[in-house]
């Protein structure tokens, strides 16, 4: 587990340190906030259209490896982003190289946690999944901090070289999960350890599980928001409250936000490990219940008229999110079969990150239309829907469908 989070720790910093000195290169290389949205589209785009081929590999292929092998490549590419001089670069190596790494890493590492983990398998999904959290939080201090030192561009050369170090100690250190698919009864173990479905069966299998399809419309809103927001949250709080410091922007817009969500997601696993033996749809009430919650926090980000009311209002939506992505992927793993754990995550990330791709270059768009800080406060008011839309989705799945799709594991 120390290994995996400290892996994730990096895999999310990389990605919130450009949204952190988004202001320092969009004036730096002369780009714009559409050019900027266009990039972080690129990334979501490109991590969606190859995480199926994660998913397949992951089910398959020894998970260490995987793991290992996408950390250095994600890591060498952060560095080079230190080096680009215009926005050919930046989509190189930032959006491209990045995310081809980094799409590699979910689908092994949730399938490697699950399989260690069957009891408090929230639990454990939610202390990696605080990665996502505590590396923003930091990202908005650090990041700054060492912009302002030396040069936004050095941001990039440490934080890849401190990835590929630890690509080191993974291969030594990492081990691979036990088996996994000798969890469901009546099932032999022999069998489990030697079946292998091929990638459209695979596909096939899942898709015709309705909670599935419901608990992924549910995430693709979850990751819509949080695309954008990590995107162009510290940019949105330095032109839109021009009396506080870049460092109080940066830092406080990503900690607030970020700190909440670490709580909620520390307290949604544990609660609903326990709740769950009770209550074997609790994970899909919290979900629907804290994203209808969620929903008007997001609205009141593109309202809010001081900092002090902002900061409430990012701690309110960080921890809505927090509980509800304690379990995100200890729901579906409830409905789908261990063996095709790997692929399942990989097929919620192709619809989030497709889907999400696009949420950026909406306020990118709106920034260059309305000026930054009136576009993107509009976007955020017009996004607040994609958590309604979601929350309805798994209030479907806990009334309709997940009793009739949950999988009877073994004791």
């Amino acid at each position: 587990m120390v290994l995996v989070w400290c892996t994730y720790f990096l895999h999310q910093i990389d990605r919130a340190i450009f949204g952190v000195l988004t202001k320092n290169i969009k004036y730096d290389l002369g780009l714009d906030d559409l050019q900027i949205g266009l990039s972080h589209q690129l990334l979501f785009f490109v991590m969606a259209a190859m995480v199926p081929v994660a998913g397949y590999v992951g089910d398959r292929y020894s998970k260490k490896w995987i793991i290992t092998i996408s950390l250095l490549f994600w890591s060498t590419a952060t560095a080079l982003t230190g080096t680009v001089r215009g926005l050919i670069g930046v989509l190189a190596f930032r959006s491209v190289a990045t995310a081809g790494g980094e799409a590699f890493y979910g689908p092994a590492s949730t399938a490697m946690i699950a399989a260690f983990h069957k009891k408090t398998r929230a639990l454990a999904l939610s202390i990696h999944q605080s990665a996502v959290y505590i590396a923003p939080m930091l990202s908005g201090f650090l990041g700054t901090l060492i912009a302002n030192a030396f040069g936004w561009r050095s941001v990039f050369y440490i934080f890849g070289s401190l990835g590929i170090l630890m690509g080191i100690v993974l291969l030594f250190r990492l081990r691979e999960p036990p088996t996994e698919d000798s969890e469901i009864k009546g099932q032999p173990e022999s069998e489990a350890a030697v079946e292998k479905i091929p990638f459209w069966a695979a596909v096939r299998q899942i898709v015709r599980i309705p909670t599935v399809l419901l608990l992924t419309v549910g995430f693709t809103a979850i990751v819509f928001v949080n695309n954008a927001y990590l995107a162009f949250a510290p940019l949105f709080i330095e032109e839109r409250f021009t009396g506080i410091t870049e460092m109080e922007a940066r830092g406080y817009g990503m900690f607030m936000h970020f700190v909440a969500a670490f709580i909620g997601v520390m307290v949604g696993g544990v609660l609903a490990d326990v709740m769950v033996r009770r209550f074997p749809a609790f994970r899909l009430a919290l979900q629907t219940t804290v994203m209808l919650l969620g929903a008007p926090m997001i609205f009141l980000i593109g309202y809010v008229g001081s900092p002090q009311m902002l900061w409430g209002v990012l701690f309110l939506f960080g921890l809505f999110r927090g509980l509800y992505e304690s379990n995100t992927h200890a729901a579906v793993f409830d409905v789908v079969p261990p063996k095709l754990r790997a692929m399942v995550v990989a097929l919620m990330l192709l619809a989030a990150m497709g889907i999400g791709s696009f949420a950026p270059t909406m306020f990118g768009y709106l920034g260059r239309t309305c000026g930054t800080a009136d576009g993107i406060a509009l976007a955020f008011r017009i996004v607040s829907a994609a958590w309604i839309l979601g929350g309805f989705c798994v209030l479907i799945a806990l009334l309709f469908t997940f009793k009739k799709d949950r999988l009877k594991e073994m004791e």
